[in-house]
Order: C-alpha cells, then sequence, then structure tokens
C-alpha cells in the first residue's frame, strides 16, 4: 500500500536507504546474549560491542530529521541515548535490545529538539492524521508494520513516511490531501481508482485526475 506512494513521490518501491555495509554487521541473537551477561558481569568491552554493533540504529533515525542538515550534532545526540540504551536494557524484559535502543535515541534527539525549540514543524508518529472505516483516531505510528520485522527496515519506512506526511501537511491543500489519502489508501483504507474517488467526492474523474497529478508534483519537489 505505501510503496506505491512511496515510488510515486520519492522515486522507489522498496525501503533501503542507507547502506549497511557503512556500519559494523549486527550482532546474531547468541553474540548478543553472550555480549549482554558479559556486560552485566562487569565487562565494559562487551558494553562497547554492544554499542558500535548498533550504531546503525543512530544512522536511521536521524534520517527522520535529514531535512534540518544538522545530521553531525544528531548522530552524536543519538549516540549518547544509544549508550544509555545499552547501559539500562533489562534482559529479562520482552522487548528485543534493537526495539528498546531505538526508543531510548529517538527519545534523545527529541529532547535535544524540544530544548533548543527546533523543528516546530516536524511531523509527529503519534499524530492524527485522520479516521478509520469505523470512526477511530489514527496516528502515523498506525500505518507501520508490528516490531516482527527488521527494525532498520521498519526506521527506514518511518522516515519516509515521516517525510511524506510533513509534506503532504505543508504543501498540498485540504482537497488535495483529501484525494491522495484516498487514491493511495493512506488512512487505513483501501487504495480507491480516480472514478471510486470522484464518485465519493462528487466531482468528475477528470477532475480528480488532474488534482492528483497536480499534488504529487507538488510532494516530489
Amino acid at each position: 500500500m505505501l510503496e506505491r506512494i512511496f515510488k510515486r513521490v520519492f522515486g522507489m518501491g522498496s525501503i533501503g536507504l542507507i547502506s549497511s555495509g557503512s556500519f559494523p554487521k549486527p550482532l546474531t541473537e547468541e553474540e548478543e546474549t553472550r555480549y549482554l551477561e558479559r556486560f552485566k558481569a562487569g565487562d565494559e568491552d562487551a558494553r562497547n560491542i554492544l554499542i558500535e554493533h548498533n550504531l546503525r540504529l543512530v544512522a536511521h533515525i536521524v534520517k527522520k530529521y535529514n531535512e534540518a542538515g544538522e545530521n553531525d550534532d544528531l548522530i552524536s545526540i543519538g549516540t549518547i541515548g544509544l549508550i544509555k540504551g545499552i547501559s539500562s536494557f533489562k534482559s529479562d524484559k520482552k522487548t528485543k535490545l534493537a526495539t528498546y535502543v531505538a526508543r531510548c535515541v529517538e527519545n534523545e534527539i527529541l529532547m535535544s529538539l524540544r530544548h533548543e525549540k527546533k523543528f516546530s514543524n516536524q511531523v509527529s508518529l503519534n499524530e492524527p492524521i485522520g479516521l478509520d472505516g469505523e470512526g477511530n483516531e489514527v496516528s502515523l505510528i498506525d500505518v507501520l508494520q508490528s516490531e516482527n520485522e527488521d527494525i532498520c527496515e521498519r526506521l527506514d519506512k518511518e522516515s519516509m513516511i515521516l517525510v511524506l506526511y510533513k509534506r503532504l501537511k505543508t504543501k498540498l491543500g485540504i482537497r488535495e490531501r483529501e484525494i491522495i489519502k484516498m487514491r493511495y489508501g493512506l488512512v487505513d483504507s483501501e487504495p480507491l481508482t480516480q472514478r471510486e474517488v470522484a464518485k465519493t467526492l462528487g466531482i468528475s474523474r477528470s477532475y480528480v485526475s488532474r488534482i492528483e497529478k497536480k499534488a504529487l508534483a507538488k510532494l516530489q519537489g
């Protein structure tokens, strides 16, 4: 569902914006468990290895804030969150280390941004974007898949979703947003054809086509 709009706006049909080859490979589950146990026993070298092999998470999360052009600062801040996450993680919890650490990294970045009063137009994953078929409020986070998918793939998807919805919010008018959401099924619904959108809105199909084409051009800009 999301891949269609990603391809039209970003020129891609799949996730994968950062080369995993730029970072140390993630640890296997067995390796991670072993290093966590060693760190819990007081081995600081084990902690450093855990930090090093989770650095790619920081880069993936920082991508969501790329448009402000402050990557270096945010990577440094995100790394602080990574260190805090590794240090405070409790292996007896059901949460995976990568999931827990990712939250710590993002929290550290967001606290810094709020403190500096930047990103006033930044879209939040928890911001409501509409209603589902039963009238329940839907947020950006609701359109993401479950934690079972790869954490970096999920973060890539979050990154593009945030950019997409920020552009929807800042570049499109109300009617344009409405048509794009209906055409690409962006609010917990199946994508509609131009004819179906036209019937729902009480306008002609050719008018829907013109608005969609104009809106997509704005989103690509």
